[in-house]
């Protein structure tokens, strides 16, 4: 075996169809079909041109709205904080805590809401409260604490 012997396994080199270059190579049209836009040099369709038809982005309709300056917050009822206390929290239950349970994410921000009842005192830290639920964390001799 030498060097200029070397030559590809039979088959796996193929030579493309050389279009376009006069009668011999396949034909007037070079593969485009006949006539039309689609068959000259140069042509570029708009993204989502339809052929005329009425195009599917103008079809369907539009609506709704997303204010992008509005805050969103998770809410966490006293029902879970209730069920969370139990959980060796030693009656603090932070930011921190929440995330690590997977109640909320790390991005998320924090409301608690009034629904259910809370029997153990315990402090509570989150981004914003209802007056309810801050009520009720009171009455049983818990703190609320806002962070920002």
């Amino acid at each position: 075996m030498k060097l200029h012997t070397l030559t590809p396994a039979k088959g796996s080199v193929k030579t493309n169809k050389r279009l376009g270059r006069g009668q011999g190579s396949g034909g007037s049209t070079a593969g485009r079909g006949h006539k039309g836009a689609q068959s000259r040099s140069g042509y570029h369709s708009k993204p989502g041109f339809e052929g005329g038809q009425m195009p599917l982005q103008r079809r369907v309709p539009k609506f709704g709205f997303k204010n992008n300056k509005k805050v969103y917050y998770k809410a966490v009822n006293l029902d879970l904080l209730e069920d969370l206390a139990g959980k060796n929290t030693g009656g603090n239950i932070s930011l921190q805590f929440l995330i690590e349970n997977g109640i909320v994410g790390k991005s998320d921000k924090v409301k608690v809401l009034g629904r259910g009842e809370l029997k153990s005192k315990i402090s509570v830290e989150a981004h914003k409260f209802s007056a309810t639920a801050a009520q009720a964390i009171e009455k049983v001799g818990g703190t609320a604490t806002t962070v920002k």
